[in-house]
């Protein structure tokens, strides 16, 4: 496999952007503010607005085109409504497909029957929804929850485990930190270091500092890892049987951005371009099974009020949309 991942401001001037707001808006501007707890520079208060400004009119366009039965899902002015589309991509993180080549993929058993709805968030094996904040650590944050959930699987104790360990201390492994990683090296030096700390005891801080680990403190190993075969089938199989999987996809869309609820899909999401990492944690289908409603259920790590209170159901055996099932991988504990 040769796929090459790209990683993806706006830059006008505070007097074009203020005489370019809509006056109507201000009280919802002022409201939407305080909400997310925003605060500007008088330069950037004006550039911030335009984006806004900008944004709220897509958000009106998608919904409007999901009450005409055009979309599946809808979207809101969330916590990324002031960041244009290369804003929010700066966030994201290379994710080397071809490292797949370095470890064999698997075919999980496929069992005569698997359930037709998973949400392994009801079996006890997922922690709360988390923050990465601007550092680019999703991989970071979907590996620790892949662990959290075989550790539970193993002990029936549910431990938060820290991202924070893996983006301090990772780099030997070929992770850089705040700046870029990837699933399969920090699973890597899980395994190469014998241990991962709990949250408890190393805190996440949403920027790269010193490696702080220390062995006595260790919460969680992982003995192997593998990717699942890539085709929808073999990661249904995978979630069913085995738990929580950590998967990377294509994020880099203002829908995903912005999104609030419903089925996720996006006809200009790749399957080959893989710039985001999640937490796979159930499936299930809307509505009549046979209507092809059926979806894939994901942990996000951009905090609750993003989506379904930090989750989202993304389209499922829509030819592998959005690449869910292109980078799959779990650890054995």
């Amino acid at each position: 496999m040769t796929l090459v991942v790209f990683l993806a401001i706006l830059c006008l001037g505070m007097a074009t952007a203020a005489s370019s707001s809509d006056p109507s808006l201000d009280s919802e501007w002022q409201e939407w503010k305080i909400k997310y707890g925003k605060n500007y520079s008088l330069e950037e208060e004006g550039q911030k607005r335009t984006v806004w400004e900008e944004n709220l009119k897509l958000v009106k366009l998608y919904n409007a085109e999901y009450k005409q039965g055009k979309k599946g899902f809808t979207v809101e002015m969330n916590a990324f409504g002031d960041m244009t589309g290369e804003e929010f991509r700066k966030m994201m993180t290379v994710i080397p497909v071809q490292t797949r080549r370095k470890r064999k993929s698997i075919q999980p058993p496929m069992v005569s029957y698997v359930p037709k709805f998973v949400d392994w968030r009801r079996k006890g094996y997922v922690t709360p929804v988390k923050i990465q904040g601007r550092c680019n650590s999703c991989w970071a944050f979907s590996v620790a929850g892949a662990i959290e959930g075989q550790m539970f699987r193993k002990t029936r104790r549910l431990v938060s485990l820290s991202p924070q360990n893996l983006v301090d201390c990772s780099r030997p492994e070929g992770n850089l930190g705040c700046y870029e990683g990837n699933t399969y090296y920090a699973l890597k030096y899980v395994q190469h270091n014998r241990g991962l700390e709990a949250e408890a005891t190393y805190p996440y801080e949403a920027k790269e500092g010193p490696c702080r680990y220390h062995p006595e403190h260790s919460a969680a190993r992982v003995t192997d890892f593998m990717f699942v075969s890539k085709n929808e089938k073999a990661l249904m199989h995978a979630v069913a049987t085995i738990g929580p999987i950590s998967v990377g996809i294509d994020a880099g869309h203002e829908s995903f951005k912005l999104y609030k609820g419903g089925i996720y899909y996006e006809p200009n999401c790749s399957s080959e371009v893989i710039n985001h990492s999640v937490l796979l944690v159930g499936y299930g289908y809307e509505g009549r099974e046979s209507d092809g409603r059926k979806y894939w259920l994901i942990k996000n790590s951009h905090g609750e009020r993003w989506g379904m209170n930090g989750y989202m159901k993304i389209a499922r055996d829509r030819n592998n949309h959005c690449g869910i099932a292109t980078y799959a991988i779990y650890p054995r504990v």
